[in-house]
C-alpha cells in the first residue's frame, strides 16, 4: 500500500504537480438493526481505493479510483494533474497559500481491547433482542428500535512533503428506542453506548440493558407529561443534550473555511467572522470550548489529519471570548496563523479533505459542584436530557432545539415529566446565559456519527462533551418537538 502511495507521488511530479498527497483507505461499516423481538437487518459492507490530490500551475485537482492495480493509480495520479491544470485557466484571486508541516513519519492505532468485527453476530443479536424483550415489557410500550454501529477504517496517506503515516481506527456504538402510544400521540425514549473510538468492549461496559425499563417507563411517562409551558426559564443540560447545541452553534461557526465563504452550500456560513477574532464575547466568562483532536477515544482522534498535521488541542473560546478557529493548511493564513490546527479530514478515498469540526468539548467548572446540587440552586427551570430536534439558520445564529426527555425543576426539587419542550435563542445570548458548570467529575464525551458537510455532501464524525450546565431565563415554549 505504501509503495502505491509512493508511485502515485511519483507520477504526479512526473507530469507537474509541485504538491501531491495519496490516501489509500479501507472502510469497513458493520450494522445490526433489530425491531421488537426481530432482526430486520445485518449490513456489513467494505470498500477500498486511493484519492490523490495535488497542486499543478497553482491549482488544486484530485481524482480517484476503487482499483489498485497499478496502471490504474498512474492513470489517477496523472487525472488529477490534469484536473488541476483546468483548474488553473480560471485561477482564484490570491491564488493557493499552503501553510507549512514538518514531514511526518508515524501511526496511530485505536486503543481496544476486543475488536468488534471478531465478537460474532449471536452475541450482538442476542444483546440488542434482550434489550427489546424488557422494554417490550413495559406497559404501554409499543415498539423497540435497536442497533449496533461498528465502523473501521485502515488508513496510508503519504506526501511528496515526506510524510508517511499508517492508521488504523475503530468506532463502537450501540443504541436502542422505546416507543410508547396511547390513542392520541406517541412517544419516544432512547439510550446507548454512544459512539467512541474503542472496541467492543465498550459495549460490554454500558448498561444497556439495566436501563431498558427505565427507558420504556420514561418513554410512557412522556404520554402523560405537563405540556412545555411557555416563557423564560432556566435550562440545566445534560452532556448528551448539550452535545448537539454544541455541535450547531459552536463547532460549525467555528470551522474556518465556513466563516471564509468558502462552505455554504449545505446550511451557509458563520456569523463569527475573522474580523471578530479575539473580541466577539461568544459567551459568559465561564465559558471555554476546547478542541482536542489528542483525545482519548475522540471520534475525530486518528493521529493526524488528512492534510498530514498532527493532532493538536486548543482553545477556539477562552473565556467568553472567541480565540481562534479549526483550521486546514489552505485557509489558516486568512488568521494570520502559520501553521494549521488539523481540522481536514475526508470521509472517504473518493473525498477530497475538507475543513471538519475536531473533538470539541466545554470545559467543566472549576468548583466541585453535582448535578444535584446545580438542581437544588435552581428555583424555576427545566432539566432536558438526550438529542432532539433541532434547527438554525443560516449564519449560525438564531436556533431552536428540542432534547429527548424533560423534568420540571420547582424550588430546587426535580418534579414532573414533560412534554414537547424546545428551546428558542441568538448563540452568543444563550451562551451568554451559561452561569454554572458542573465539575470535571461529570465532564461527559458523546460522539455525534453523521455530521453532514459539503457538496457533494460528507459524512463526518467528531466528539463533544461537557458537564451538566445551566443556563439562566431562556425563551421555551410556543413551537411543536
Amino acid at each position: 500500500m505504501k509503495d502505491l502511495c509512493l508511485h502515485a507521488l511519483d507520477v504526479a511530479k512526473q507530469k507537474g504537480a509541485t504538491y501531491a498527497d495519496a490516501r489509500i483507505v479501507k472502510l469497513r461499516n458493520q450494522y445490526i438493526v433489530t425491531e421488537d423481538k426481530r432482526v430486520s437487518a445485518i449490513q456489513d459492507s467494505d470498500s477500498i481505493g486511493i484519492g490523490v490530490r495535488v497542486i499543478a500551475d497553482g491549482a488544486w485537482g484530485f481524482a480517484a479510483s476503487a482499483s489498485l492495480e497499478k496502471g490504474e493509480v498512474e492513470r489517477v495520479a496523472a487525472q488529477a494533474v490534469e484536473i488541476a491544470k483546468a483548474s488553473a485557466l480560471a485561477p482564484a484571486p490570491d491564488g493557493i497559500r499552503w501553510a507549512s508541516e514538518p514531514a511526518h513519519e508515524g501511526g496511530f492505532k485505536t486503543p481496544l481491547k476486543k475488536d468488534p468485527f471478531k465478537v460474532a453476530l449471536e452475541d450482538k443479536i442476542g444483546l440488542l433482542l434482550g434489550v427489546s424483550k424488557a422494554v417490550l415489557a413495559v406497559k404501554g410500550v409499543k415498539k423497540c428500535h435497536g442497533y449496533m454501529h461498528f465502523k473501521g477504517e485502515h488508513r496510508y496517506l503519504a506526501s511528496t512533503e515526506g510524510s508517511m503515516i499508517e492508521s488504523d481506527t475503530v468506532t463502537s456504538s450501540a443504541q436502542y428506542r422505546a416507543t410508547a402510544v396511547d390513542e392520541t400521540t406517541a412517544k419516544t425514549r432512547y439510550f446507548e453506548a454512544h459512539p467512541m473510538n474503542v472496541g467492543y468492549e465498550h459495549i460490554e461496559a454500558t448498561p444497556l440493558l439495566e436501563n431498558a425499563q427505565r427507558v420504556g417507563e420514561e418513554a410512557v411517562a412522556q404520554l402523560t407529561g405537563k405540556p412545555c409551558p411557555v416563557g423564560k426559564k432556566d435550562l440545566i443540560l445534560h452532556p448528551s443534550h448539550l452535545a448537539l447545541t454544541m455541535h450547531e452553534s459552536i463547532g460549525h461557526a467555528t470551522e474556518l473555511d465556513r466563516v471564509l465563504g468558502m462552505e455554504e452550500s449545505l446550511a451557509g456560513s458563520s456569523f463569527a467572522t475573522i474580523d471578530k477574532l479575539g473580541n466577539l464575547k461568544y459567551g459568559s466568562p465561564i465559558m471555554n470550548i476546547i478542541c482536542d483532536n489528542t483525545m482519548p477515544f475522540g471520534l475525530a482522534t486518528k493521529g493526524y489529519d488528512d492534510d498530514g498535521v498532527e493532532g493538536q488541542k486548543w482553545h477556539v473560546i477562552k473565556d467568553g471570548i472567541l480565540v481562534d478557529y479549526m483550521t486546514g493548511r489552505e485557509v489558516c493564513h486568512a488568521i494570520e496563523a502559520e501553521r494549521s490546527r488539523g481540522s481536514c479530514r475526508a470521509d472517504s478515498w473518493a473525498s477530497i479533505p475538507i475543513v471538519r469540526q475536531s473533538n470539541i468539548g466545554l470545559a467543566p467548572g472549576m468548583e466541585q459542584l453535582t448535578l444535584e446540587e446545580l438542581i437544588a440552586d435552581t428555583k424555576d427551570g427545566i432539566y432536558i436530557e438526550g438529542m432532539g430536534s433541532f434547527s438554525i439558520d443560516q449564519k449560525r445564529q438564531n436556533f431552536q432545539f428540542g432534547g429527548d426527555c424533560f423534568w420540571e425543576i420547582k424550588d430546587g426539587k426535580k418534579g414532573a415529566i414533560l412534554k414537547d419542550v424546545t428551546y428558542q435563542a441568538i448563540t452568543t445570548e444563550f451562551w451568554g446565559s451559561l452561569d454554572a458548570i458542573c465539575d470535571k467529575r461529570f465532564w461527559t464525551p458523546y460522539g455525534v456519527m453523521n455530521c453532514g458537510k459539503g457538496d457533494p455532501m460528507q459524512i463526518a464524525q467528531m466528539t463533544h462533551g461537557s458537564a451538566p450546565a445551566r443556563f439562566r431565563q431562556i425563551d421555551v415554549g410556543g413551537a411543536t418537538k
